[in-house]
């Protein structure tokens, strides 16, 4: 029995580890001088750790509809600054600024969101 408990306690240390190596810095992912102001309709809501993140679509010049990742702080301190899991749903139109991922991917930290009824939510 108590050979079970600590290879319990062993596999909980492990997953403990290995989420936190998997973290990463804001400067490693994105580029704070590198802006984007991003206006397109919320296709889903990821309320999860250790980030929440929402996908917008957004038309470009040429009509083509880009689909972009849009990370946000972690849920728990999201909801200590007043947000809620329902802050955008799908189907809502959103203007959203933030800095872009260094690798070119369409993803970006989303630093502020203007909601459909003009309502500025920021995590800044």
């Amino acid at each position: 029995m108590k050979g079970f408990f600590c290879v319990l306690i062993s596999g909980a240390l492990l997953c403990t580890v290995t989420s936190s190596l998997a973290h990463h810095s804001f400067a490693a992912q994105y580029d704070a001088d590198k802006h984007v102001t991003l206006t397109g309709v919320v296709t889903r809501v990821e309320w999860t750790n250790p980030h929440a993140r929402f996908y917008i679509n957004v038309t470009d010049d040429a009509g083509n509809v880009i689909n972009w990742n849009l990370e946000l702080a972690s849920p728990n301190i999201l909801s200590r600054n007043g947000w809620s899991r329902h802050f955008v749903v799908e189907g809502d139109e959103v203007t959203v600024e933030g800095s872009l991922a260094r690798d070119g991917s369409r993803m970006a930290n989303a630093l502020l969101v203007i909601l459909p009824d003009g309502t500025i939510a920021g995590t800044r």
